[in-house]
Order: C-alpha cells, then sequence, then structure tokens
C-alpha cells in the first residue's frame, strides 16, 4: 500500500508541471492587459510601460534567450515569468495578486473554507438523496416510482445551476422568507471562526446559534450545487445495484432465506459502491473547482467567485495559483477515492 501511494503521489509532480504550463500558456492567450485594466483606457504609454515593467509583464515568457545572447550565464535563460513562477510555487509560494497586491496564498486560506463548507454540504445533501433513491429504483425496478426517480435524475443534470439557484432564491427566500438568500452569516452576527468552516467552528466555540445560522445560509446553495452530483449518483447507484442483484450469490442469499435488508445491504450495495465511489470522488473534485456559477449567485465568498473575478481583471497570479490549488486537491481526492477501494472490496489489492 504504501508503494503504491508513494508512486502515485510521485506521479503528480509531471501531473501538476503539465496544469501549470496549460494554465499559464491559456491565461496569456486571453486578450487584455492588466496594466491597461489598472490605469484605465486613458492611461499614457509611458505610465503603461512603467507598470508593467513593474509588474514583470515585458519579461520573456518561457525562455530568456535575449540575455543569453548578451553573455549571460545559460541559468539566465530560464529567467522567465512561466519559470520564475514554478520556482515560487516550488518554495510554497503562488505569488503576489497584481490588483489588491495580497499573496494568494493568503487569500485562498481564506477564501477555501467557504468553498469545501458548501462542497461538503452539498455531496452530503447529494448521498444522503441518491444513494438510498437509487437502491430503491433499483429494487423497484419498472414501477411508477422508478420512472419518478429517473426523471427526477435526468431533470437534475438538464437544469442549469444558475437557473435552479435563482428558482431556489425566489421561492423560498423572496415568497416564503424561511432562507437567505446570499452569504454565510447575517449581517448581524458577530463571530470570530477558528478553521473558517462556520459550522464547525460554532460548534467548538459553543456558538449553536452561529451553527443554526451558517446551516440555513447552506441549504439553498447546496441544493443548487448538489443537483448535479445527486442526479449522477441516482443513476448510477440504480444501474450499478441492478447490475449486482442480478448476480448468483445475491440469488444464493436469497435462496438460503436471509432477511432482504441483510441480502440488500450488506451484500449487494457494498459491492454496487464500487463505481459509485468513484462518480463521488470525481464529482467532489468538480464541485472544488465549478461552483462559480453558485457562488456568484448566491454572493458566496468562496474560490470559484475569487478566481472568475481574477480571469476578468487579467489577474494572472490569483489564476495561475488559484487553478494549480484546485488541480492538487482535485488529484489528491481521486488518490484517496482510489484507496477507498480496498476499504470497500477486501478483495482489492494495492502493490
Amino acid at each position: 500500500m504504501s508503494t503504491y501511494v508513494f508512486r502515485r503521489l510521485l506521479g503528480l509532480v509531471p501531473v501538476l508541471f503539465g496544469i501549470s504550463l496549460l494554465v499559464f500558456s491559456i491565461v496569456r492567450m486571453v486578450p487584455g492587459d492588466p496594466a491597461q485594466i489598472m490605469l484605465g483606457q486613458r492611461a499614457t504609454p509611458e505610465a503603461l510601460e512603467r507598470l508593467r515593467e513593474t509588474l514583470h509583464l515585458n519579461d520573456p515568457l518561457f525562455f530568456n534567450t535575449q540575455a543569453v545572447a548578451e553573455g549571460g550565464s545559460p541559468l539566465d535563460l530560464f529567467d522567465s515569468q512561466y519559470f520564475n513562477f514554478v520556482g515560487d510555487v516550488m518554495r510554497g509560494n503562488l505569488g503576489t495578486s497584481i490588483f489588491s497586491l495580497i499573496p494568494v496564498r493568503d487569500s485562498l486560506s481564506r477564501r477555501f473554507p467557504a468553498t469545501l463548507e458548501l462542497t461538503l454540504i452539498a455531496m452530503l445533501f447529494a448521498l444522503l438523496v441518491g444513494i438510498p433513491a437509487g437502491v430503491v429504483a433499483a429494487l423497484r425496478r419498472g414501477t411508477m416510482l422508478d420512472t419518478a426517480v429517473m426523471i427526477g435524475a435526468v431533470s437534475g443534470v438538464s437544469f442549469p445551476v444558475f437557473w435552479l439557484a435563482i428558482i431556489l432564491i425566489y421561492i423560498f427566500a423572496v415568497n416564503l422568507q424561511w432562507l437567505p438568500p446570499s452569504g454565510r452569516l447575517d449581517a448581524s452576527t458577530q463571530f470570530d471562526p477558528i478553521t473558517g468552516l462556520y459550522v464547525l467552528d460554532g460548534f467548538l466555540r459553543l456558538r449553536f446559534d452561529v451553527v443554526w445560522d451558517a446551516l440555513r445560509h447552506l441549504i439553498l446553495p447546496a441544493i443548487a450545487l448538489g443537483s448535479i452530483p445527486l442526479a449522477i449518483v441516482v443513476r448510477m447507484t440504480r444501474s450499478s445495484m441492478l447490475e449486482v442483484l442480478s448476480q448468483d450469490y445475491v440469488r444464493t442469499a436469497n435462496a438460503k432465506g436471509l432477511a432482504r435488508s441483510i441480502v440488500v445491504n450488506k451484500h449487494a450495495l457494498r459491492n454496487a459502491l464500487l463505481p459509485v465511489v468513484t462518480v463521488i470522488g470525481l464529482s467532489f473534485g468538480s464541485l472544488l473547482s465549478g461552483a462559480i456559477l453558485t457562488e456568484t449567485v448566491f454572493s458566496w465568498p468562496g474560490i470559484g467567485r475569487w478566481v472568475y473575478d481574477a480571469i476578468a481583471a487579467r489577474d494572472y497570479p490569483i489564476i495561475q495559483g488559484g487553478v494549480l490549488f484546485v488541480a492538487f486537491i482535485f488529484v489528491i481526492v481521486n488518490l484517496l477515492v482510489d484507496l477507498s477501494y480496498a476499504l470497500i472490496d477486501p478483495r482489492i489489492q494495492y502493490s
């Protein structure tokens, strides 16, 4: 097991290197000049040039061939924007925002807990509803209940997240006024978080009013964000359960007279969870990186909205650091999913 984990972690290096190269290249292909955006359309050419020099935007992108041609050392070839960025990342420095002048690492530490908390609650909602619904649909195959569950699953995939978010706000926040439409806490709530996960911090500080307030703010964005993984989990659970229920060992367990609940929960569901766990891992990583629409509609202060605003402002360090960080989390989540297979099915061995 340890050898397998080490090899997988070692494989992170070329993956993250490739992602950094791809993101760096794509960001600079997008039209727009950060200096022009900062100074405005009336800025003089001299002011723009000074700012570009200050921000190192005039440095070579990949290789500084001019420095070598002028008699510099071979190492000067790597004195460029990309390799300086890679060197900073290897030292744990993701750069500094062009506009706010705040280190990207500091902004990530403040915003990532908000995205993580929303993702965890959204996945919890998807699992608590999706797995039982998929199991029931498989056990009642061909019935009206099965049809209703599948219609709901197809609808969950079909509805755009932003549309569902607006509908939820209109019904439950505007008309019924049951839940807040945006933010993480009420403006009047005074609270000093510990980890940045407000629900957990509320328990740690014994502030149950904060726990309730944070949960109320999480309900609508979690439902909107969790609608797509919920639909995928339902369909995958149903399909996997139907396949497992047709296996010989399940028919043998039924022939022995075992209780239906034991056959379903112990023999069928556990073996049907392997493909479901794979979907869960991929969905979790996707939610961490793709919550931009949800965070925008609900004014959620997470990394999705943060990176989106950085793209509009051509804030290169935030885009590069944010995407690289999310990619790292995505790969780690998939590694944990792979390791969980051995816990679900003891027949799987890693070497």
